[in-house]
């Protein structure tokens, strides 16, 4: 007989194994299906966040800033280095023992809230008594039932078409994590998150990038003013960013890659380096969960259909994180994770799309929430809006990186905070402060009034906020 449980969590990324902990905390009898293996072939949950992604890069980004810091900026500060060299294979290795202290941790927390974990593909068999029948396919293959299935199963990444990921000369996100050497030259397609960060690591080491982006806009999504002084950054980092290009064919061999592709002025141009990193974004997977032996409706991008509660077409179905609509983030994920568990439960699951923050943990870090300036504009909001540099902060000053601002736009009526957009240091700490004032409906005065600690970056803030209504503290 299958084994019986209240919860199946298909996935055990942010969004599966959050799902999976949170249920278990309810009460449930809970199940966790994952099928990522480490390099010795045991289990290794935490999806791609952990495995491929958010983690891996956050420790290349912080070993390959400690190298710029050594070579560049340690003078400043009246400290002499000399000799300093980047041991890549190191740098690697730390990478995959941070990776694995995370798979690890989610496994011990498996066990501490008694969550069952099965070590393979799940998949739908049938709909069955009390639920639903789940194949696990591992090193021996296994059927159980839930009575309640969330599904977490994460995205891959969108290959070029004509061009697929061979993760040796054409990477995606897993291939470019996983270089053994600093490329003399390395290419770029796309200027998102992924191709900003692993573009930002490669030339910090050495490498000469070039990113190709589609758009005649540089990052579409964040406040054009924002955006704007983010590139100014980069190029004078040295990132070449060219804009408005078609790609055209991609050739391998021994020797590289060669990319042709036409330029924002229509001029046929081509560009050989030793490594291409494709970064265009990434679909929903379902790959493997046999949708069809139950009927899950999925919609025209693959992606599972579900409502505003993360409900599918299917009763006792959900899913939750890039598998279904909205921002594809490890933290979005993790929300409705959280909000499927309690809804299961009969209580009320929160999650908030206005408030999701976005990071791009690059060196300055960008970080918003909320809409854009333009976003305002384009819906007829009358808004306010208020901004201040870094270069007038005096802890930014200190710690010898006053690149940036802060900018905050509230309603011109209410003075309610529409949206808060962060380039500069810590972006990523500082747009939190922001969140939690948007999540309680804060006026940019409510920010004004709030004392922050000096000297903080956070000041800087407070001085947005105070912008907003023509005021300041500084000047």
């Amino acid at each position: 007989m299958s084994k019986q449980f209240d919860v199946i969590v298909i996935g055990g990324g942010p969004g599966g194994y959050i799902a999976a902990i949170r249920a278990a905390q309810l009460g449930f009898n809970v199940a966790c299906i994952d099928e990522w293996k480490n390099d010795k072939g045991g289990p290794a949950p935490g999806g791609t966040c952990t495995n491929v992604g958010c983690i891996p890069s956050k420790a290349l980004l912080q070993s390959s800033e400690h190298f710029e810091h050594a070579n560049k900026h340690f003078a400043e500060h009246g400290i002499t280095a000399t000799g300093v060299k980047m041991d890549v294979a190191k740098m690697i290795a730390r990478k995959d023992t941070v990776v694995k202290q995370n798979n690890d941790g989610i496994l011990y927390l498996f066990k501490k809230n008694k969550v069952s974990f099965f070590h393979g593909r799940g998949s739908f068999v049938k709909a069955a008594e009390g639920g639903y029948e789940i194949k696990v396919a591992g090193a021996a293959e296994e059927s159980i039932v839930g009575k309640q299935i969330i599904i977490a199963t994460g995205s891959n990444a969108r290959a070029l078409p004509g061009t697929p990921f061979d993760e040796e000369l054409v990477l995606s996100n897993d291939g470019a994590l996983r270089v053994g050497a600093v490329p003399k030259k390395l290419g770029l397609i796309g200027s998102g998150v992924i191709g900003l960060e692993m573009g930002s690591v490669w030339r910090r080491l050495g490498a000469e990038v070039t990113i190709l982006e589609g758009l005649p806009t540089f990052l579409g999504a964040v406040d054009e003013q924002i955006a704007k002084e983010a590139k100014k950054a980069f190029d004078k980092q040295g990132l070449k960013i060219e804009l408005g290009v078609k790609v055209g064919e991609i050739k391998t061999g021994k020797k590289g890659v060669s990319i042709a592709y036409t330029n924002a002025k229509g001029e046929a141009q081509a560009l050989d380096v030793d490594k291409l990193i494709v970064s265009i974004g990434r679909v929903p997977n379902t790959i493997g969960l046999n949708t069809e032996a139950v009927g899950l409706a999925l919609d025209e991008r693959g992606a599972i259909v579900v409502d505003g509660d993360c409900k599918t077409n299917l009763p006792g179905v959900w899913a939750v994180g890039d598998v279904v609509r909205g921002p594809m983030l490890a933290h979005k994920a993790e929300e409705e994770g959280v909000a499927v568990a309690e809804r299961i439960a009969g209580q009320h699951g929160h999650v908030n799309f206005n408030t999701v923050p976005w990071v791009i943990y690059t060196s300055p870090e960008i970080a918003w929430v909320g809409r854009t300036e333009q976003q305002l504009k384009a819906d007829g909001v009358k808004y306010k809006a208020g901004s201040f540099p870094f270069l007038a902060n005096g802890r930014a000053r200190a710690l010898g990186d006053t690149t940036g601002m802060v900018k905050m736009l509230a309603d011109a009526e209410t003075d309610e905070i529409l949206g808060v957009h962060i380039v500069g240091p810590q972006a990523s700490e500082l747009i939190s402060e922001a969140v939690v004032a948007m999540e309680f409906k804060a006026s940019s005065e409510d920010i004004a009034r709030i004392c922050h600690a000096h000297p903080s970056l956070s000041e800087a803030t407070k001085e947005a906020a105070l912008a907003v209504d023509k005021r300041t503290l500084n000047f």
